[in-house]
């Protein structure tokens, strides 16, 4: 996967911020959003304000926010349009690995394996316009 160093706690918190704002651009609902980032509702709630939430997110939250930043680069890449950037999570995908589904359905259904499989599927795409 990707190497990986812990962040300090104001880097969580920011990290937690910006995948937040990733993932409510995707049209994702608060539910969706603590199932991608297994965060409580009341971090969530907490990083939607002004306050520091991000202090005591373990390894597997902060991967999970990883993933979020990679899935958003890579859509950045692929598209030069903000609206597929932001909108291509939330449309039904006639791929192999998506099967008509969602791929924001994939990646809220909490677990990591959904989340890294939806980034790899992303990515392909990114490599698939440098050919």
């Amino acid at each position: 996967m990707m190497s990986f160093e812990r962040l300090t706690e104001q880097h969580s918190s920011l990290a937690l911020k910006v995948a937040l704002r990733i993932i409510r651009a995707w049209q994702a609902s608060p539910h969706q959003a603590c199932q991608i980032l297994r965060i409580s509702p009341s971090t969530y709630r907490r990083a939607s304000q002004v306050r520091s939430a991000g202090r005591r997110l373990d390894r597997d939250q902060q991967q999970r926010i990883g993933i979020v930043l990679g899935i958003h680069a890579s859509l950045r890449t692929v598209f030069s349009n903000q609206a597929n950037v932001t909108g291509f999570p939330s449309l039904k995908n006639a791929n192999a690995f998506f099967r008509g589904r969602l791929p924001l359905e994939i990646m809220s259904q909490g677990d990591m394996i959904s989340l890294y499989e939806t980034f790899k599927h992303i990515d392909q795409l990114r490599h698939l316009g440098e050919a």
